[in-house]
């Protein structure tokens, strides 16, 4: 563990009782007192509070918000030049052979552009960004704000009293507003599948601002655990996992990302990494895709698992990339890859578990329904 980095909130959490992991190269909370299960529940009827200070925090800055967001486009399949002010979006960094290089958030300041990315693929993400955008574009790596996200239904009560003007915000509505004394940059958004918050907070007021929601009722601190089974029965990927270099967004299930624009046809159709690959795909059909899964019984199917067609005999058909127990769907959840021809919701297929072969359902995803304040 020594070798891994720390966040702002590392004391907190060691405070808090929080039993600590590696994770993308830091040392991140698993779970605290109360326990994956209770943790996750919690969040679905109330509201939990997340450290994601491990993410990548990155400002884009050029002449204008238009010329910093054309060369963003270059990067991502998705629509930056037409994002609202005040807006923020789901993109993909896909490579060159059409393949899903990482996910993350971007958001339209106004004068510049705010990226987030995943934490084991930052240091490779600003590394594009640097190559590819500068020097007409600045890439601007944020070192000293934490990351935190309050998920749930009572998320918004619960920061409206220290900032009442976030009730007033809905999904991917981004804003610069002072909580606690602090300039936070906030978007509502998550990776849960509930309605909630994210906020960029700078690393000395973190702490006073966590110990504030906290305090709170309906508060409580969840860890990876339950951010993992959250986003699991919300159909939300891992990276890593659910999606990685080889998996097109049109095999993982990520075509509703790519706005018209981008696609064939559009006023700026293509012009991203892998876009011949990606726009034949979206035309073609893709020979796998991502689907959710419902194992038969109460025993998970964890990710590796490989999928059959049969009870008996004939080759794999696909593998789950994702999977555990849903406490709120209240059984096991799985997603994965299987060919085309199987991808279809109430498809009936087999997992592998330990040398047998158990029932598995093909479900339509979100598996629990999303809770999005829209």
């Amino acid at each position: 563990m020594s070798e891994l980095q720390r966040t702002p909130l590392f004391d907190l959490h060691q405070e808090l009782g929080a039993k600590m992991v590696p994770f993308a190269g830091y040392e991140m909370p698993v779970q605290y007192a109360l326990g994956v299960m209770k943790e996750h529940l919690h969040t679905r009827a109330a509201a939990g509070l997340f450290d994601v200070s491990h993410m990548g925090q990155v400002i884009l800055r050029g002449e204008s918000y238009e010329a910093v967001a054309e060369a963003f486009e270059a990067l991502v399949p998705m629509d930056v030049l037409g994002l609202g002010e005040g807006r923020q979006r789901y993109g993909l960094f896909t490579n060159a052979d059409g393949g899903i290089d990482d996910d993350l958030m971007f958001a339209n300041r106004g004068d510049h552009l705010f990226v987030v990315v995943n934490a084991a693929c930052k240091e490779d993400d600003i590394a594009r960004m640097k190559a590819t955008l500068e020097p007409s574009v600045a890439v601007e790596v944020i070192m000293d704000r934490a990351l935190v996200a309050l998920q749930g239904p009572e998320a918004e009560a619960a920061l409206a009293r220290l900032a009442p003007s976030v009730a007033g915000m809905r999904f991917m509505d981004v804003a610069t507003i002072e909580i606690a004394g602090a300039d936070c940059w906030v978007s509502r958004s998550g990776y849960t599948g509930e309605d909630g918050y994210e906020i960029s907070v700078p690393e000395a007021q973190a702490e006073g601002l966590c110990r504030a929601l906290l305090a709170m009722d309906e508060v409580e601190a969840i860890g990876l655990g339950a951010r993992d089974s959250l986003r699991l029965e919300a159909g939300l990927c891992l990276y890593g996992n659910d999606i990685d270099a080889s998996t097109s967004p049109i095999e993982g299930g990520l075509v509703w990302a790519i706005q018209k624009v981008r696609r064939a046809g559009g006023e700026r159709e293509g012009g991203f990494p892998g876009a011949e690959r990606v726009l034949r795909e979206m035309a073609e059909g893709a020979s796998r895709k991502r689907v959710g899964l419902v194992p038969e019984g109460r025993a998970p199917m964890r990710a590796g698992t490989q999928i059959f067609a049969g009870a008996e005999g004939g080759e794999a058909v696909g593998v789950v990339t994702s999977g555990g127990f849903g406490p709120t769907f209240e059984g096991p959840v799985a997603m994965g890859y299987v060919t085309a021809g199987f991808a279809a919701d109430g498809t009936n297929l087999f997992g592998e578990v330990r040398g047998k072969r158990m029932p598995v359902t093909v479900a339509k995803m979100p598996l629990v329904p999303a809770n999005f304040k829209r």
